[in-house]
């Protein structure tokens, strides 16, 4: 076996490239970062061929000086950190040394730069690994970092790279990443010589809606927590945005971008009640922390951290996020917001420049649907197809009449105290009382003083399946079963949370079933958890099973359906223990059960009852699974739709 001998520095730095330099997208991530720590302001990056030919940085930020130019290009040498306390208090993008010398190792490198008050720029040459003499140039205040030929002397490396689009896109994506975590800085990226993007200085939210994209930006919540020495601050996308594997996910730690499994997995728990586990949702965070609570030396490439108390930033983000989720509701924040354009575009209506404008700054661009490209040009509706059944409008009993005709009564009926309060208002400003009376409130007021309600009120039940409601200025179609739906798992959350149990419902007749074998072995498994939520059941004889009791809030239910799925769901979850952790996943299967179903006929009491708990229900934006439970027809979209004003 051969002697133990010590490498040589050109191969050390080679082996280092493997870590640091993985792609050229890395190496232009290193090359940014120590212009973001020279505080440049403006930073312009540039990729040839995939950022294999060639790979540019121009910054304005403070330069370095000549004699300092070889040291720049040496391993593990750097300015920014001097002991071990610099280290455990780093807040520097770069602290390592090694990233300018690992791509010198395997490129030929260019480093010029300017520091103020110099008359000229110093500049200096790397090919492969050796260093040229530091000459004079021309160059304005700051740095240029130019890396050609990445991979030149280890092309069994460049075998692995993908192709030119695909490495364009990565370094792309590492710019935009940059960008996001330093709004106030200006950038550019340049692809093969042809500006990709280009951003000027602008606040946070400017600049995750040009990255993102407005339809990102008005599908979003805001996120702002502080608690325990730590922020989070950022954006996350309503539930009914989600469309799939979102590739939308940026974690920022202290300004570093960072993939970690206990920030991904808190968002993840934090959505669990209001997206389907085969979602995945968009987000923006920027997490900052003490510098001495998250050790950012992990890896070489700085995107892998560890924190001192992972469980408290848990914690802290799982909480943050699920206060603004819970917030989801018809009084806080709409459930779709371009439930208009989408019907546009169906009927094949273009809405007019002037109508685009609105609160809105992106009123056609998705929130949660699939929607086609606009036709340009204005055009006519498509022709009337007839609905697969046609609706018909069922005729109320006259027990329901006079309930429906009560509701509204009450609502609109003026009370005594309004007149009394007239009356004092009118001795106070004239100094004597009223001697007529008051004129009659016009249309526009006549629900003033009494309880805003953002879902109206139901004018009809469409079709068996949706409600049809009227507010103020818009009409608004629900669906009942999705409402429902939630409006049950939400009362059942908060009535196990606060008895541990759900209240129980015995039945007067037992209801009983065959079971097969599965279904009677988890019963005898998981008798006791059943009855924790409220279901009693019993085998009675070797394959038939007895429904004794049932949740209190699920009595007209199917019952024998209902037991069913709650076997299969205990079987499927096994242990005891895995049942607190999926214990919101069997809620969710009980409150589809009880939930209203499409086919079912309400009164308008029983909408109105629906509607009013919606708009008192956490979350009530989407089901359980992230569907929308509303959308909204303003004016405005309905008078495109008859092509009012055009």
């Amino acid at each position: 076996m051969s002697r133990i001998a010590a490498l040589p520095d050109h191969l050390v730095n080679q082996i280092a490239a493997g870590e640091v330099v993985e792609r050229p997208a890395a190496a232009l991530k290193e090359i940014i970062e120590n212009s973001l720590d020279a505080g440049a302001t403006a930073i312009e990056a540039e990729a040839g061929a995939g950022g294999v030919k060639l790979l540019r940085v121009t910054d304005n930020g403070a330069g370095i000086h000549p004699d300092d130019l070889p040291l720049a290009l040496s391993r593990h040498a750097t300015s920014k950190i001097a002991s071990l306390g610099d280290l455990q208090h780093v807040a520097s993008m770069g602290f390592r040394g090694e990233g300018l010398a690992s791509i010198a190792s395997v490129s030929r490198l260019t480093l010029t730069s300017r520091q103020s008050g110099q008359s000229h720029a110093c500049q200096i040459r790397a090919e492969d690994g050796a260093l040229s003499a530091v000459t004079a140039a021309a160059h304005p205040e700051g740095t240029t970092v130019e890396a050609a030929d990445l991979f030149f002397n280890t092309p069994a490396r460049r075998k692995f790279l993908k192709s030119d689009a695909t490495e364009n896109a990565h370094c792309a994506a590492v710019v935009e990443r940059l960008a996001l975590a330093n709004p106030a800085v200006a950038f550019t990226f340049k692809r093969d010589g042809k500006t990709l993007f280009s951003y000027p200085p602008q606040s946070l939210e400017e600049r995750i809606a040009a990255v993102l994209g407005a339809d990102f930006q008005t599908a979003s919540l805001p996120v702002s927590a502080a608690a325990g020495g730590m922020s989070l601050r950022g954006l996350i996308a309503k539930p009914t945005f989600a469309k799939g594997k979102s590739a939308q996910q940026y974690c920022f730690v202290n300004r570093r971008f960072v993939r970690d499994k206990v920030m991904l997995h808190a968002v993840k728990q934090a959505y669990r009640d209001v997206l389907h586990h085969a979602l995945t949702p968009a987000f923006v965070l920027f997490l900052e922390l003490p510098p001495e609570a998250v050790d950012v030396n992990v890896h070489p490439a700085k995107t892998e951290i560890r924190f001192r108390d992972s469980a408290a930033v848990h914690q802290f983000i799982f909480h943050s996020l699920d206060k603004v989720l819970a917030d989801t509701r018809a009084d806080r924040t709409e459930s779709v917001g371009n439930a208009g354009a989408v019907l546009h575009q169906i009927m094949g209506v273009s809405d007019r420049p002037s109508e685009t404008t609105s609160e809105n700054p992106s009123a056609a661009v998705s929130d949660g649907l699939h929607t086609p490209p606009a036709p340009s040009g204005k055009s006519a509706p498509a022709a009337y197809t007839p609905a697969a059944r046609v609706p018909q409008q069922r005729s109320l009993s006259l027990n329901e009449s006079r309930r429906a005709l009560d509701t509204y009564a009450e609502l609109y009926r003026k009370s005594p105290q309004d007149d009394r309060e007239l009356a004092e208002l009118e001795q106070q400003r004239f100094g004597r009382p009223s001697e007529t009376p008051a004129p009659p409130a016009p249309a526009d007021s006549v629900s003033d003083g009494l309880p805003e309600h953002p879902l109206g009120f139901a004018i009809a039940q469409l079709l068996d399946i949706y409600i049809l409601a009227q507010a103020t200025d818009s009409l608004l179609l629900i669906d009942m079963h999705a409402a429902a739906e939630r409006v049950n798992y939400e009362k059942m959350k908060r009535q196990r949370d606060a008895q541990g149990r759900l209240n129980s419902q015995p039945l007067l007749i037992p209801v009983s079933f065959a079971a097969t074998r599965e279904e009677t072995a988890a019963l005898a498994d998981h008798g006791d958890d059943l009855r924790a939520f409220g279901l009693d059941l019993s085998a009675i004889g070797e394959n038939r099973i007895a429904v004794r009791a049932v949740p209190q809030m699920l009595g007209k239910s199917d019952i024998e359906s209902l037991a069913r799925d709650m076997l299969r769901e205990f079987a499927q979850v096994g242990a005891s223990q895995a049942v607190e952790v999926c214990e919101n996943r069997i809620l969710a299967t009980m409150s589809c059960h009880g939930s209203v179903r499409a086919g079912r006929r309400l009164t308008l009491p029983e909408m109105n009852a629906l509607l009013r708990d919606m708009e008192n229900t956490p979350r009530s934006n989407q089901c359980n699974h992230g569907r929308p439970t509303w959308v909204k027809l303003t004016l405005k979209d309905l008078d495109a739709l008859f092509l009012r004003g055009q």
